[in-house]
């Protein structure tokens, strides 16, 4: 399956069961297309309303960002389990190599991906942590769109790290669509930092993040809640109107709270002023962005004196994916930001991807006969949902 024929059926799949908002059983819960496009709009103005200068949203941003915590029963201090990493069948390939690797986050449950590094790198180098969107094969780290992207930026100069979804890849200890999905995808996301900064060639001070859709949605929720990130590039998702269809993502009570209410503009803008781009197109729910969403962001950020610092890169006549174009406008921004060398990638003036190697799946799956998962593995969503009420 292609990787568009796989974000065209993701884009189906996500709107399926959710155009019907609000949901009578969970009034808590803004999911899917909550608002209409005008209403989406209406709400950002009325949210608005609540601040007017630095201060003032800073005094927001703080209500939403406890609001996103609280909404997740999100622990100050996760009771992480230590990481422990499985490194094997590292590839020596042109211009960087990549390895399948694993480790814990909560007891017993392991995240899965693959580590792209530079060759020949010397000193300390930018780290990226790459999340993924929803597929129907649900492989998405392994596909071609998803390997472009790492090799591209490990050949730019980056330690990469891709990991899976639950319920994706090698990730197949509960299902995807675990009640408290978004509460472990979350806590995934914060351990897959810890290990991309524990790696001794990781410029802590250099740290991005990028995802497209559903990965979208974790690249700007993780960059709210961890200030390790330096760098973001949500893929689009940031939307006004559309929360995320998926339990992933709008599963738990963190846009609905008892004090406020919020959507995905104002949580992406949480990461003012550190740099973030904005890549949108004209098929999807980003479809307004240039005039609705960016605008929002910008003035947040305006505050800060960096309203230079958010941009957005609009594909009107494109859709839903992480294509060669959606990816460029990122190699851009990550190189200005991360200080990577463009020039490594660019073959006259433009990127070019061909140099990278696309692997079977079967070449960058973590567990396998020859590397079992641990036997400490807890399995079954009733256990997973168990080890994250402990």
């Amino acid at each position: 399956m292609t990787a568009r024929i796989s974000f065209l059926l993701c884009y189906v799949i996500s709107l399926t069961g959710v155009i019907a908002q609000p949901n009578p059983a969970r009034p808590d819960l803004c999911q899917g297309a909550y608002f209409t496009e005008e209403e989406g709009a209406k709400a950002l103005k009325t949210f608005a309303s609540t601040y007017h200068d630095k201060a003032s949203w800073v005094s927001r941003a703080a209500l939403i960002r406890k609001g996103i915590r609280e909404g997740m029963n999100l622990p100050e201090k996760p009771k992480f389990a230590p990481l422990q990493p499985i490194r094997h069948s590292l590839r020596k390939l042109n211009g960087y190599t990549v390895e399948n690797v694993a480790f814990e986050s909560l007891p017993g449950f392991f995240v899965t991906g693959n580590l792209y590094r530079p060759l020949n790198a010397t000193g300390k180098v930018p780290g990226i942590l790459c999340s993924h969107g929803h597929g129907a094969n649900q492989d998405n780290r392994l596909m071609e769109y998803t390997q472009q992207r790492c090799a591209t930026l490990a050949r730019m100069g980056a330690v990469v790290f891709s990991y899976d979804m639950i319920g994706y890849g090698d990730s197949k200890q509960s299902e995807h669509k675990l009640p408290e999905a978004l509460k472990l995808q979350t806590l995934n996301g914060m351990r897959a930092l810890d290990f991309l900064t524990s790696l001794p060639d990781v410029d802590k001070d250099r740290i991005a993040m990028s995802g497209e859709s559903g990965g979208g949605t974790q690249t700007f929720l993780l960059t709210a809640l961890d200030p390790r990130i330096k760098v973001s590039v949500p893929v689009v998702m940031v939307s006004a109107h559309f929360f995320g269809g998926c339990v992933c993502e709008s599963g738990m009570p963190i846009h609905k709270r008892p004090t406020h209410q919020t959507s995905n503009v104002e949580i992406a803008a949480l990461a003012a002023p550190r740099p973030m781009l904005l890549v949108s197109d004209g098929k999807d729910w980003t479809k307004n962005t240039p005039n609705v969403e960016y605008p929002y962001i910008q003035n947040i950020y305006s505050y800060y004196g960096a309203k230079d610092k958010v941009e957005n890169v609009h594909l009107p006549t494109e859709g839903h994916d992480y294509g060669p174009n959606k990816r460029a406008a990122a190699y851009h921004f990550l190189a200005k930001y991360l200080k990577l060398d463009l020039n490594r990638v660019l073959k006259d003036g433009q990127i070019d991807e061909t140099p990278n190697t696309v692997l079977p799946a079967t070449d960058l799956q973590v567990f396998t006969a020859e590397h079992p998962r641990p036997a400490r593995a807890v399995v079954g969503d009733d256990a997973v949902m168990a080890l994250l009420k402990q």
